[in-house]
């Protein structure tokens, strides 16, 4: 009776320990969380419960901007600008796990259907023209192009890599998960591959010395926007044809780019003006300018859709506002040159979601 009773435990122990483990993890990756790349101190954690920064990942000199979490939220996935390479984060612990090269100045990750993709630009020697420069003073538009490599999220390793045009931005998919919709400031264009094989499918000419950065499908998906910085304008383009079908005027430097969670209205990260612009949904009539920090590029609703965080780099912030009315409700500090911003579970925002 005891061998049975103790056999019996056992076997109870070995079914409840692996149980209790996948517990923890999946309470772990519910907590309202949100994550915040800084070119210089890591990655901040934000606790979404209480709006303030929870703790922060040690991630060394890597100099992390793009990033992207899995489904689970149990891994976050980072471009890290001064190794070169794309590291994998468990979320628990915030300890690197896993690496992969990926080559010089990689910057934006998004992770969809268990790969990551993840941009750099093997010729980049130098930062963008400024305003009113010409491509002639830009040493970048004759270098070899930037390239997107697509990571197998299983073996961590990098299946192919696709080349695009230069400088490399935003990247988006198409509404039926078939396309990856990329922006390259550096020669004006909107590159479309197929998703998995990195096939090419067209390219999409903007106005020259526009600079295309952020890209957003629209709810129904029928049209993508897209931002162009140097123009000061965003273009609306029919999701099939991909001809533009409106422009409208925006504050210097738009960025950051994404609907609200119910795709009523559309928020614009004007970064030079300090600006976040907020536009009709539908019609894109200009609605409401909102004044926020400095270098203010990326930003995400919380999972509830009921506040808005800003990553501010230059104001070394996360600027809060109010989901609906935009008014400004705290600022969380000790994020020096804040570059990106995700939240778990997931939710609308300038790097995924709507």
């Amino acid at each position: 009776m005891h061998v049975r009773f103790k056999a019996a435990r056992i076997v109870c122990a070995s079914v409840i320990a692996p149980s209790l483990a996948v517990a923890a993890s999946l309470a772990h990756a519910a907590a309202p969380t949100a994550y915040v790349t800084t070119e210089s101190a890591g990655v901040g954690v934000i606790d979404l419960d209480s709006l303030s920064l929870a703790k922060t990942y040690d991630v060394g000199k890597d100099g992390p901007r793009g990033l992207s979490l899995n489904k689970d939220g149990t891994r976050l996935y980072l471009a890290n600008k001064a190794t070169s390479d794309l590291s994998e984060i468990d979320t628990s612990t915030g300890k690197v796990v896993r690496r992969v090269k990926i080559g010089k100045n990689p910057e934006f990750v998004r992770v969809f259907g268990g790969y990551a993709y993840v941009t750099y630009e093997p010729g980049e020697s130098g930062g963008p023209p400024k305003p009113g420069e010409s491509e002639k003073d830009d040493d970048d538009a004759n270098s070899p192009p930037a390239e997107i490599a697509i990571v197998d999220l299983k073996t961590m390793k990098v299946t192919r890599s696709v080349k695009s045009g230069h400088e490399t931005e935003g990247v988006e998919f198409s509404p039926d998960g078939k396309l990856i919709l990329v922006t390259n400031e550096g020669d004006d264009t909107v590159s479309v591959y197929r998703v998995g094989t990195g096939k090419p499918v067209r390219t999409v000419k903007l106005p020259k010395g526009s600079r295309p950065r952020g890209i957003k499908a629209s709810p129904d998906g029928k049209q993508y926007v897209v931002t162009l910085e140097n123009a000061n304008k965003f273009v609306v383009l029919d999701g099939g044809s991909l001809k533009t079908v409106k422009t409208v005027d925006t504050k210097t430097g738009p960025y950051g780019v994404s609907f609200d969670p119910a795709g009523k209205r559309l928020l614009v990260a004007a970064s030079r003006n300090k600006t976040l612009q907020v536009f009709d949904g539908a019609t894109y009539e200009h609605v409401q300018d909102v004044p926020v920090g400095q270098r203010c590029w990326h930003f995400s609703f919380t999972p509830d859709g009921s506040k808005l965080l800003l990553a501010c780099g230059r104001s070394n912030a996360v600027y809060v506002l109010d989901g609906s009315d935009y008014k400004e409700i705290k600022q969380i500090g000790d994020l020096p040159l804040a570059w990106g911003i995700v939240t778990y579970p997931p939710s609308a925002g300038s790097i995924v979601g709507r």
